[in-house]
């Protein structure tokens, strides 16, 4: 995988300075986000990059017996709340309140990344990545995703994988 340098208007992206100091090879998708889409954001990114929407990642906020957690999973399916609590030895998960997430990450909904946040979450990659060779995932805003190896994700979120998708 080759690394591409990011262009002015993708440099400032908390995600993509944390890519850039760890070193590890990554490549910028930068793409026209279309607010009037009816895909949502994860398909729309899937659709817009030419990636397979198994391959495409959507990061969600949930909260997990009080304490905000993210959930990775491909954007073709859905978190499995009961096991996304299961993942983190909790009872009960719900999908954060889109202010706390905001809040909590930095980013806005639809353009959350799982890297260079402003809190660092507790994070769980669905294990399907596993399987893959590269990963795509939010750069930090909407209209932006980054690809790089499932193995330098888990790295540098210090996530745990597990079975946390479903559909």
């Amino acid at each position: 995988m080759t690394r591409k340098k990011a262009g002015t208007s993708h440099a400032g992206t908390p995600a993509v300075v944390v890519l850039e100091r760890a070193g590890v090879p990554f490549t910028l998708h930068p793409y026209a986000h279309d607010a009037s889409s009816d895909l949502g954001y994860g398909l729309e990114a899937a659709t817009a990059i030419g990636a397979d929407p198994s391959q495409v990642f959507k990061t969600l906020v949930a909260d997990v017996d009080g304490r905000l957690v993210l959930g990775i999973v491909p954007v073709d399916g859905l978190l499995d709340l009961k096991a996304l609590a299961r993942a983190c030895g909790g009872k009960r998960a719900v999908l954060a309140e889109q202010a706390a997430a905001e809040r909590a990450t930095g980013y806005v909904v639809g353009g959350i990344s799982p890297l260079g946040q402003k809190q660092r979450l507790a994070t769980v990659l669905d294990d399907s990545a596993l399987a893959l060779d590269t990963v795509y995932v939010s750069g930090g805003r909407r209209g932006l995703d980054v690809g790089l190896a499932p193995a330098d994700l888990v790295r540098l979120t210090s996530a745990t994988t597990a079975p946390i998708a479903r559909g």
